[in-house]
């Protein structure tokens, strides 16, 4: 399984919490040094607590699946 299938894996996890609040996270690409990028979409976009989500939500629990993950940024 590629870097990238075991990303959509943990994300598919975290899909639910971010649906049942209206929002939703789309991966974009994950490069070769760890760098994780995504879209967050739907209520998730324009919240002001997106930066928390995308951090202490999506990246902690990345990070803690995956350990090549370095970081998770939003585009």
């Amino acid at each position: 399984m590629t870097l990238k299938e075991r990303v959509q894996e943990v994300l598919n996890q975290v899909r639910p919490g971010l649906q049942a609040d209206g929002g939703d996270v789309e991966l974009l690409d994950v490069t070769e040094d760890g760098v994780v990028k995504v879209q967050l979409t739907g209520a998730c976009g324009s919240c002001p607590f997106s930066t928390m989500t995308l951090k202490h939500g999506i990246e902690m629990r990345l990070k803690e699946m995956i350990p090549e993950v370095k970081e998770v940024v939003a585009l």
